[in-house]
């Protein structure tokens, strides 16, 4: 894919987002504060002072709004969803240099709280992907037991599964196993 570091980076953060969700399958994964604190320093997040409830709340609210862009039908729904996001949201881009990482853009207003700013690089990084013609990289793990999201980075699109060490290679098991029962 055609994007630099902070692109990538923001991909990566609203997967990580959206994989929170029990909407994908698994249990609330930001059930408190402290989740939602160890998700903003694990993503790195920068310029977030303080965490509070109500940041939780709007953190979660937009969550289930990238979770509609990566489950869109096609991609008009997809851009539909994506456009009423960042029409809400202040964006003021800005080169930036911090925390040992080199010059890249901003796209959050700097008094923005945690949700504007994930709002506004994450929705701008997907929607530079779908500019690109790229919205068929937003997918959800090929395994029927899991309805996780990702972005399929592979040179040829051909990335099914959320994790190759778990859903990959728990369905190339199964498949193996019955191919040696048939």
């Amino acid at each position: 894919m055609p994007f630099g570091h902070d692109m990538l980076h923001a991909l990566a953060t609203v997967v990580e987002l959206v994989n929170t969700s029990p909407a994908t399958g698994g249990e609330e994964g930001l059930a408190d504060l402290s989740d939602l604190q160890k998700f903003v320093e694990a993503r790195q997040i920068s310029g977030i002072d303080q965490i509070t409830a109500k940041d939780l709340s709007q953190v979660r609210s937009l969550r289930e709004v990238f979770h509609r862009v990566f489950t869109a039908p096609d991609q008009p729904a997809a851009v539909q969803t994506l456009n009423a996001l960042l029409s809400e949201t202040r964006i003021s881009p800005r080169l930036t240099e911090h925390d040992g990482h080199p010059l890249h853009v901003h796209y959050h207003a700097v008094d923005a709280n945690l949700a504007e700013h994930l709002a506004a690089d994450c929705g701008v990084a997907l929607a530079h992907l779908l500019v690109e013609g790229e919205a068929e990289r937003l997918r959800t793990c090929a395994a029927p037991d899991c309805d996780r999201v990702f972005v399929d980075e592979s040179r040829n699109r051909s990335r099914v599964y959320c994790d190759s060490r778990t859903c990959g290679n728990r369905m190339h098991v199964a498949a193996y196993r019955a191919r040696r029962r048939a």
